[in-house]
């Protein structure tokens, strides 16, 4: 469905730029943006997916992931075609990578439907994700104010990189952001995204001032992220943040233009997470079911709080007011029994 776009100025010869992404594109009269979904026509600006969804499904919000935001809920997850990004490795490149015009399967989703459907599967809330949700905005906008006021809690996975004023206009209808901060360096970002490390940090910096409860993935890819000084950069940057904030290290698959090297090593995702632990809370090792890395512990006395297996949460063993039971220390979650955001301990 096309829709008048949000966030775009007009500029002269009847181009326009767009204020979406921090590519800010300035497109010709019609072209699309690098996203491939939005179009000047005329000198506007529309946006040609609103609505079309290439994958619907009620997914546990482990899987997003998001392990210290309603654990154990069920999260009704939307995702479209197109990305502003042009990542190497993408596991989903058959929907992030194809032409619109080239996506025969899609179907339209009013927010009115995805909103029913998520309580009719008896979710507790509702995501964008599976691509890029910023490069539908104005559908996961209007979908974030319905699902706020039907009782819903609303997520983004994103790559990070909105603008600041696409940021600060979802940010009231916005609970929980998963960013994938892809690498540490420019260069990696450059090379394996056709995009700059940057923006994706300053988004995450600002979401975090916005109190929009953060968690971030790190894909550890053999021998273009997984050194020693890029994780201690990584993780001490987290830390000057809020050394709360959750961070997942994810292993590695070869896919798409990547398929050269192997899967990470699971050595080495043991080897992040114990340099990040060093000035980080909660660090978790993903893609590895089975993985004492991907349980909960208590920062201070070490007590198992939550276990899992994969995306399944096998027990929960905290107090109601997000407390360790052993020894009183606050953890930082979001769950039903305290849906405020934890506070800020950096």
């Amino acid at each position: 469905m096309e829709k008048l776009a949000m966030l775009w100025e007009a500029r002269d010869e009847k181009k326009v730029r767009c204020g979406l992404c921090s590519h800010r594109c300035t497109i010709k009269e019609g072209r699309r943006g690098i996203c491939g979904v939005r179009e000047n026509r005329d000198g506007t600006l529309y946006t040609l997916n609103y609505g079309l969804t290439s994958s619907v499904a009620p997914d546990p919000i482990e899987k997003k992931p998001l392990f210290h935001f309603y654990p154990g809920t069920t999260v009704f997850s939307l995702g479209t075609v197109g990305c502003n990004f042009r990542c190497m490795h993408c596991q989903n490149y058959n929907i992030s990578q194809r032409p619109l015009e080239e996506a025969p399967f899609l179907h339209d989703y009013p927010p009115e439907t995805a909103v029913e459907l998520a309580k009719d599967h008896g979710c507790a809330g509702i995501a964008w994700t599976y691509n890029e949700p910023t490069i539908w905005f104005e559908y996961t906008y209007d979908s974030a104010v319905l699902a706020k006021k039907e009782g819903l809690y609303t997520v983004y996975v994103t790559n990070g990189y909105m603008t600041e004023e696409a940021l600060d206009t979802i940010a009231p209808h916005l609970d929980a952001m998963n960013v994938d901060v892809k690498g540490f360096t420019d260069e990696f970002y450059k090379e394996i995204a056709s995009a700059k490390l940057a923006p994706v940090l300053e988004t995450v910096e600002r979401a975090v001032e916005k109190g929009i409860f953060v968690e971030l993935t790190y894909l550890v890819i053999p021998t273009r992220n997984d050194g020693d000084e890029e994780i201690r950069r990584f993780a001490s940057w987290v830390a000057q943040l809020d050394p709360e904030i959750p961070v997942h290290f994810s292993r590695f698959h070869p896919d798409y233009q990547m398929m050269d090297l192997p899967p990470t090593p699971v050595k080495t995702l043991e080897r992040a997470r114990e340099l990040a632990l060093e000035s980080l809370s909660y660090v978790y090792t993903g893609n590895v079911p089975g993985d004492p890395g991907e349980n909960t512990y208590c920062p201070d006395c070490g007590a198992e709080l939550v276990r899992r297996w994969g995306f399944v949460v096998e027990e929960i063993n905290l107090s109601e007011d997000c407390t360790c039971p052993g020894c009183g220390r606050e953890i930082s979650m979001v769950t039903a029994q305290r849906p405020g955001r934890p506070a800020r301990r950096g």
